[in-house]
């Protein structure tokens, strides 16, 4: 694994003042570009021949310039590290971003400074980390099957990966688990080797809080005794499944889909944002104590909420999720914290800002 020592050496070598916030045009692309055109930042699109055009067509959320390449693992040749680096080019990591260049790699062979603590790649990709880091903060969850031998009720089955709800599936018992995951091998959606996880299907609302942490700013939560955590917003997922009543009764078997397709905008009940800011809070701290410094910057806590049960979270995003391009010019919660548009992207663009100011930017970077 690359250390965070060679990577703070490479930063060491920027013009800080010139530096460019790149990422590859997807998932939440058009606003990281959108939000630091508004803070004065330039912008760099890694893109393929046949997304670039589309890109260019957004005059305000188009990056300055781009870097073409065949398929986006290419960004792991030398040749292109070195354009990049040498380009002061500071890598904001997002879901298409880990999913198409692999979160081993970037972990592994990616040596361009990224925007965040990398670290948090290795512990959001495995779920089982992720089951390891819920527990140490002591959050409800639901219950997990460590083998398909165990299913004695409703489980939902979740691949492991940034794949926005694809292949997962619901089952009730052992022999429906093990038809279904030959299918999907079958499919080639999962490879013979390909992690997954079971949990029992819990009833609720799903809801999808957005969050960005400072480590850089002053204390704002007394939960919180170091860095300022806000939250920019909030949304639900359009799935596949969430319109199976259009296929009643003749065509269920096509709607039985956990892909996600798109956001809807979610506000809570007032008193509900309490236990999800001491939810992300102790996320945050369990963080540090996992994977110094832990967690820094974007990220997002996917729960259920019952009101006879309360919160459990199912999951954890380490970094932008698509769900905030909802909010290009804030959300009803980011008016709270600043009197002026602000969506994740630009978040993002302001902290790096601030960070050049006090020369703190080695404190955000990884």
């Amino acid at each position: 694994m690359i250390s965070r020592d060679e990577i703070l050496k490479i930063l060491s070598k920027y013009d800080e003042h010139g530096l460019k916030i790149a990422t590859i045009c997807s998932h939440s692309a058009l606003q990281i570009f959108h939000g630091a055109r508004m803070e004065g930042l330039e912008t760099l699109g890694i893109a393929l021949p046949s997304t670039k055009p589309y890109y260019e067509s957004f005059s305000l959320a188009k990056p300055d310039d781009f870097i073409i390449v065949e398929d986006y693992r290419k960004i792991l040749r030398e040749d292109l590290q070195k354009r990049l680096i040498e380009e002061n080019a500071l890598i904001i990591p997002h879901g298409s971003f880990v999913e198409y260049v692999g979160a081993g790699n970037i972990l592994e062979k990616f040596y361009v400074p990224m925007f965040g603590n990398r670290l948090t790649l290795y512990w959001e990709s495995d779920r089982e980390r992720q089951y390891e880091w819920i527990m140490e903060a002591g959050l409800p969850h639901p219950k997990r099957y460590y083998s398909p031998e165990e299913i004695d009720k409703l489980v939902i089955v979740k691949l492991c990966g940034a794949k926005g709800g694809s292949g997962y599936f619901k089952t009730s018992s052992t022999s429906e688990f093990y038809s279904k995951i030959a299918e999907l091998r079958r499919k080639k959606i999962i490879g013979e080797d390909s992690g997954y996880i079971i949990e029992e299907f819990i009833p609720g609302v799903r809801l999808y809080p957005h969050f960005f942490f400072s480590p850089i700013r002053e204390p704002n939560l007394i939960s919180l005794p170091y860095g300022s955590l806000e939250i920019l917003g909030m949304d639900r997922r359009l799935e596949v499944i969430d319109e199976i009543h259009r296929g009643l009764p003749e065509t269920i078997e096509d709607f039985l889909d956990f892909t996600v397709v798109g956001n809807t905008p979610v506000v809570v009940r007032e008193k509900l944002i309490i236990d999800i800011l001491e939810m992300s809070s102790k996320i945050i701290q369990a963080s540090r104590k996992l994977f110094h410094p832990g967690l820094i910057g974007p990220f997002c806590i996917e729960v259920m909420y019952h009101p006879e049960k309360g919160f459990k979270i199912f999951e954890i995003s380490t970094r932008i999720v698509a769900g905030t391009n909802l909010y290009p010019y804030g959300s009803p919660y980011s008016y709270y914290y600043y009197n002026e548009p602000m969506s994740m992207g630009r978040r993002i663009a302001r902290e790096i800002k601030e960070a050049i100011k006090i020369g703190k930017l080695g404190e955000l970077v990884y």
